[in-house]
């Protein structure tokens, strides 16, 4: 069959199923059905996770390779580990932000970020100093050696980026990114306003329960 001809009749399936579908979702779709149709079935003995869990996994798998990338390629660098990049990239993004806000935005426990910014500071990778207009905040900037550094780092850190998602073309990334944005997005409103929830309660709130 004309390959022109099969797709003309997959959209038209598809379209019949999902009238308000668009070209993208279609694309997603068909991709979907592809890789359903090369699913192999694993023994019964095995506990296998269903499809949430399955992308869930990757995607946490794919963050473990990242972070060990990421902090082999900042050895030497001054900085020990991605977290602490991390940190000297929102001081620099936010223009001088209070501590907190430098925790929170990387997703770290108050504890060990409040242990971070105390390293950082030893190493004069950054400064504090109060607010003029409410001495008892405390804001963040970096100093000329952090900024020095973070410059360099920057460096390696895009360099890990590029070499784990080398096989992928640029439409495959952006593809990545427009379909897991909207969860990113979701959860970094909520997360913050959920850590002294019950999982029961936070359940039931993403679920619409």
């Amino acid at each position: 069959m004309n390959k022109a001809v099969e797709l003309v009749k997959l959209w038209g399936a598809y379209e019949e199923q999902y009238p308000e579908g668009c070209i993208e979702d279609f694309c997603r779709h068909q991709l979907s059905v592809s890789l359903k149709a090369e699913k192999q079935i694993a023994p019964e003995w095995q506990l296998v996770p269903d499809i949430s869990g399955q992308l869930v996994i990757l995607i946490r798998k794919i963050g473990k390779f990242h972070i060990m990338y990421s902090n082999k390629a900042l050895e030497g660098t001054g900085l020990d580990q991605i977290e602490e990049f991390g940190i000297l990239v929102i001081i620099f993004n936010k223009k001088n932000p209070i501590k907190s806000e430098v925790i929170y935005d990387n997703l770290l426990e108050l504890s060990s970020g409040t242990n971070m910014l105390i390293r950082l500071k030893k190493k004069g990778l950054i400064a504090e100093y109060s607010d003029n207009e409410d001495k008892r905040v405390k804001r963040l900037k970096l100093t000329p050696k952090g900024e020095e550094t973070l410059s360099k780092a920057k460096v390696l850190v895009l360099q890990v980026a590029n070499m784990m998602v080398n096989s992928l073309s640029d439409d495959d990334k952006q593809l990545c990114i427009q379909m897991l944005s909207p969860i990113n997005a979701r959860f970094s409103d909520i997360y913050l306003k959920q850590k002294s929830k019950t999982f029961e309660q936070v359940y039931r709130e993403n679920m619409g329960l």
